[in-house]
């Protein structure tokens, strides 16, 4: 059965890298989102408390907040996903170590356009 591989990344500087090594393995189609966590979404809310006395548009525009990247892809039946994981955890650390990210699948039941070719 195909699979929805989600990655949500922590490091968005890690990106290129990890479509490096997916790309490697025969992964492709990923979809990449620019995306927050709900820390990060609160905390936006709330006033900023590092401006100046007179603050520049430069100051109330600059943000504290580092997007993180959300990389989807689906997988056709008998890929290798655990290699797949090990690739991508060579690159962030292990999943289980805080700020690296969470990688998770979910089954597909069905999947349409998946064996397009590119020209």
């Amino acid at each position: 059965m195909p699979e929805l591989v989600m990655l949500v990344l922590n490091d968005p500087d890690q990106t290129e890298d990890v479509l490096s090594a997916w790309l490697e393995m025969g992964v492709a189609g990923v979809t990449i989102l620019s995306s927050k966590g709900l820390s990060q979404y609160m905390g936006q809310r709330s006033l900023r408390d590092d401006l100046p006395l007179f603050p520049s548009l430069e100051d109330l525009l600059q943000s504290r907040e580092t997007p993180h990247r959300t990389l989807f892809v689906v997988v056709p039946d008998g890929f290798d996903v655990a290699a797949l994981v090990a690739a991508t955890e060579n690159i962030t650390g292990a999943f289980d170590e805080p700020n690296t990210g969470i990688l998770f699948t979910v089954p597909v039941s069905r999947a349409w356009g998946l064996n397009r070719r590119q020209p």
